[in-house]
């Protein structure tokens, strides 16, 4: 055990990628011990792969690059302006409903912050905006994309855990909104106490405009149903309320209905069954192409093409992890490690609350360490039992973890968002660690609230019928 976990320790302080750390420590551990043979050390990194649910990890990944190059991103700023640019931090709260928009279209915290975000830290920064507030609260808006529907590390949660991936998707949704909630009521405290002013006039017409959208957005399920009511079969009844979205869409020039519709497509055709989780990864690539080459027209061959080898270089990094990450967890399990932990806190605590605030503060510090993906695909092996022993519900725990999770992307050392948000705004990482420390205070509340009132994550599934 030591040998495993101090190699491992070892490497990575020395620099070396998570995913090398894992491999090479992980063989030490087999050569030195003699655990297994190597044929079963392959099949265990094969079949940390060979799974149908991680097929949505590269449609996912591509749908998000795709959108980037649609146009979409300044379609979703426009919106976002209209709606509540003229509030006081208008810019900031901007930045928070453009995340909002556009975790439904990528799933990732890390595509948040390098697409829409770049393009909100530029405007708050020409809107006189300090490059500290621009940062952090870009940072923590980003933490929306893997909460909201579709999310990457639900995908690889739900695969790990064997819990259904559309009921982390509807459990995300209520806790993503009381996120929301909670940022902008942080923005409306600093707009306050640092005298910010509003970024654009306020506009009847432009407020109406944006709220139509919503609208328009939410009449589309509402128009399904009235026609499944008159009697046309369901098929029929989206055939036609999709062809009328898009002939508005095309009449009015709508600044976001179609970026609005792609959770609703999503979320939509998982509930009635028309694809899975992992089928509507594909479903969102071809939404996302039919935007950018039909009713935007704003992609070529050659940026589709770069977002393809984008999207082949991603998920081979994501997958090597997994890879990777599966060995290292079973040779935890072997070695028994998960056995050491489990006891460990058994014998501090039998309180299941109790438990819940020791694996947060766990995840808390294993974010700051560890790369997303790596971190569940180690810990949910070693954590569940304990979980389901304490009669937590896994899905309710899949939210806790990713969250967790998340708010380590944002601080060192190893916070990739902290990172790409650096590098965008041209500050020291010391002074990017410095701006997103105020916005732990909404993020940490929601991990709270999250973590002690399992009604928040569990009520929309269970009224769906996706758990008990």
């Amino acid at each position: 055990m030591l040998l495993l976990i101090g190699s491992f320790l070892a490497l990575m302080v020395l620099g070396l990628p998570v995913a090398v750390s894992m491999a090479v420590s992980s063989v030490l551990y087999i050569v030195f011990y003699d655990v297994a043979p190597d044929i079963i050390a392959a099949q265990r990194l094969i079949a940390g792969v060979e799974s149908f649910p991680l097929l949505a990890v590269p449609f996912f990944i591509l749908a998000g690059n795709l959108m980037n190059i649609a146009g979409v991103t300044g379609r979703i700023y426009s919106f976002a302006v209209a709606l509540v640019g003229w509030m006081k931090g208008g810019l900031a709260q901007v930045n928070i409903i453009g995340s909002v928009v556009f975790s439904g279209m990528s799933g990732t915290a890390l595509a948040d912050a390098a697409g829409i975000g770049t393009i909100e830290i530029k405007a708050m920064k020409d809107h006189g905006y300090p490059v500290e507030a621009a940062v952090g609260v870009t940072a923590a808006s980003a933490t929306l994309g893997p909460i909201f529907p579709p999310s990457l590390p639900f995908v690889i949660y739900g695969m790990m855990a064997n819990v259904s991936i559309g009921a982390l998707f509807m459990a995300g949704i209520i806790p993503g909104v009381v996120m929301t909630v909670l940022m902008m009521i942080t923005v409306a405290i600093f707009a306050y106490i640092k005298r910010w002013g509003s970024d654009t006039p306020f506009s009847i017409k432009n407020l109406l405009g944006a709220s139509l959208e919503v609208l328009v957005v939410m009449a589309v399920p509402t128009g399904i149903w009235i026609l499944t009511m008159l009697g046309l079969s369901l098929n029929w009844a989206i055939f036609v309320a999709l062809i009328v979205l898009l002939l508005c869409d095309w009449h009015f020039d709508f600044s976001a209905v179609m970026a609005l519709m792609t959770p609703v497509i999503l979320i939509g055709g998982m509930t009635m069954g028309w694809f899975t989780p992992t089928e509507a990864a594909v479903a969102a690539v071809l939404w996302s192409l039919f935007l950018g080459l039909v009713r935007y027209r704003t992609m070529t061959l050659k940026s589709v093409a770069k977002a393809t080898l984008d999207t082949v270089e991603t998920t081979a990094s994501v997958l090597f992890i997994v890879a990777a990450a599966s060995v290292f967890a079973w040779l935890l399990t072997v070695s028994q490690t998960a056995q050491l932990l489990s006891d460990a806190i058994l014998s501090i605590t039998s309180n299941k609350w109790v438990f819940l605030i020791l694996v947060n503060l766990l995840m808390l510090f294993v974010g700051c360490f560890l790369d997303t993906i790596a971190a569940i695909t180690i810990l949910v092996p070693i954590l569940l039992p304990l979980v389901k022993q304490f009669g937590i519900d896994p899905v309710h725990f899949g939210l806790i973890m990713t969250l967790n999770l998340m708010i380590g992307l944002l601080h060192p050392p190893l916070g990739m968002v902290l990172f790409v948000l650096s590098r965008v705004a041209k500050l020291s990482v010391e002074r990017t660690t410095m701006a997103i420390v105020p916005w732990l205070v909404p993020l940490l509340f929601a991990l709270l609230l999250i973590t002690f009132i399992p009604g928040i994550t569990l009520w929309l599934p269970r009224e769906m019928g996706l758990i008990r």
